[in-house]
């Protein structure tokens, strides 16, 4: 049976302090098993996602922007003055330039996502989620066992964006994109109720897989995922060309959607408040840009 959402108990690292996190949303969608919600098949597929950015595209969804920003307190001072088209463009807003920075310390690695934070030391076969121990392997979400070798026993963060956050992803480190696959069909949401309900949720969404090869961090298994309303992942950076540390990678083209990193054993270890807060279950608010990581040979 469907029950109302439950706030989510955050870490706010600029604040300090724990905050609780809601987004209302359909109760089916979040709540219940998916087998069991009406509908939830139909909303899973990316036919249902084309025609509802579709929807949101049009220019009388123009009048849902100003409400969002109220109810969530969006500060739009940060954000570049213009006139948005639909309520899908405002979705893809950018930041005022300098309004985030990355890390002038190449040891340090900025956050590519404007998102909230779990991290992991060692992320191995037998490792698992801190919620109703679901698991997350490299070789499932790589879909490649040969792929996801380098990273066994490695590092890992995973973000989640919310509706609320920034929807670009920029790229961590200096480096070179040495492999590149879409994977996945159904697109379900990437809340952690639902994550609670669907063990394989990661694994069926609609994904692209990267592996970099970044000049401080190794190699990286970077993957983006599509969620309910959120399946098209916009490749921006031509994945052929050398990146640059900050430069923008990809765009989520409208609503809540993940990212994951898997990193070489050694190479690198996530921030000390991430790898504070995750074992409790608790994810962090990080901020584009600030740092979620340090290099190897680093305290």
């Amino acid at each position: 049976m469907a029950a109302d959402p439950k706030p989510l108990k955050l870490w706010d690292r600029d604040k300090g302090k724990a905050v609780e996190e809601f987004m209302s949303d359909h109760q089916t969608t979040y709540e219940t098993r998916p087998l069991r919600a009406p509908g939830q098949w139909l909303r899973a597929t990316p036919i249902f996602d084309k025609l509802y950015a579709l929807y949101q595209d049009a220019p009388w969804t123009r009048r849902n922007i100003a409400p969002f920003v109220r109810e969530y307190h969006i500060d739009m001072s940060e954000f570049e003055e213009r006139r948005y088209r639909s309520y899908a463009d405002w979705f893809v807003r950018e930041f005022k330039p300098r309004k985030r920075r990355f890390p002038t310390d190449p040891r340090q690695r900025g956050a590519p996502a404007e998102a909230r934070y779990f991290g992991w030391k060692r992320f191995g076969p037998d490792q698992r989620f801190p919620v109703k121990e679901q698991s997350l392997a490299a070789a499932d979400i790589l879909d490649n066992a040969e792929r996801a070798k380098p990273f066994l026993g490695g590092p890992v963060l995973l973000m989640r964006l919310s509706p609320v956050d920034y929807h670009h992803v920029h790229y961590p480190d200096d480096g070179r994109t040495l492999d590149h696959e879409r994977l996945g069909r159904s697109i379900w949401t990437v809340s952690w109720t639902a994550v609670q309900n669907k063990p394989d949720i990661y694994i069926r969404n609609e994904r692209q897989v990267n592996i970099l090869e970044t000049e401080h961090f190794g190699r990286l298994g970077f993957v983006e995922f599509g969620a309910l309303t959120v399946g098209r992942i916009v490749q921006r950076h031509p994945l052929d060309h050398p990146f640059k540390r900050g430069a923008q990678k990809s765009v989520f083209k409208f609503g809540g959607s993940a990212v994951a990193i898997f990193g070489e054993p050694g190479a690198w270890r996530p921030a000390d408040d991430l790898l504070e807060h995750t074992p409790q279950g608790m994810e962090t608010i990080v901020r584009l840009g600030e740092p979620v990581a340090v290099s190897r040979g680093t305290s």
